[in-house]
């Protein structure tokens, strides 16, 4: 008894581990992570220069895929120190207090024509909220590449304290954008 037990068991673990979605390797040198926010009127372009990406997708198996995304905050970039110093500061990311965000999701629907939609929660200062993210994935010879974006807006996270809580300078809404090089 103990020994079918046993092989019931290596089945149902086994059969588990070829069900899934397969892990895919985020190449990080060929893959960017950023945002487009509005400041005075203008677009404003930045990259997280580092971030941590657990994809397994397959268009295939779109119940058993999931997306788990952690951002270095204090490693975004917008070509401007000074403006930088101010994303990372206490009234925006608070980095030192909060220097990660993650998106997980795991609920994935095909949009048809090689798009999809993931549902799933973005974590930023603490705070959680469901963020849908639209996303494309085409494969090639040596991999895939996964890209898209996702629309929030960052009052809601408390990126913005006392003087950036006005929305006048700094818009609310903010466009994450990511294109992920993914090899099997």
């Amino acid at each position: 008894m103990k020994h079918r037990f046993l092989l019931l068991l290596t089945v149902l673990i086994m059969g588990g581990i070829t069900l899934a979605a397969a892990p895919w390797k985020t190449e990080l040198p060929q893959s960017k992570l950023g945002f487009v926010g509005t400041q005075a009127g203008a677009e404003l372009e930045a990259v997280f220069e580092k971030f941590t990406a657990d994809i397994q997708f397959d268009p295939k198996d779109l119940a058993t895929s999931r997306f788990d995304v952690t951002i270095d905050v204090k490693s975004a970039n917008s070509k401007d120190k000074e403006r930088d110093d101010i994303l990372k500061g206490v009234d925006l990311f608070a980095a030192d207090k909060w220097p990660t965000a993650r998106y997980i999701a795991s609920k994935f629907t095909d949009q048809g024509g090689g798009k999809y939609l993931a549902t799933g929660k973005l974590t930023i200062r603490d705070v959680t909220r469901d963020v849908p993210v639209e996303f494309t994935h085409v494969m090639d010879a040596s991999g895939a590449w996964l890209k898209g974006s996702a629309k929030i807006k960052r009052l809601e996270f408390g990126v913005g304290q006392r003087e950036w809580k006005d929305t006048e300078f700094v818009a609310n809404d903010v466009r994450v954008t990511f294109a992920l090089r993914l090899l099997r």
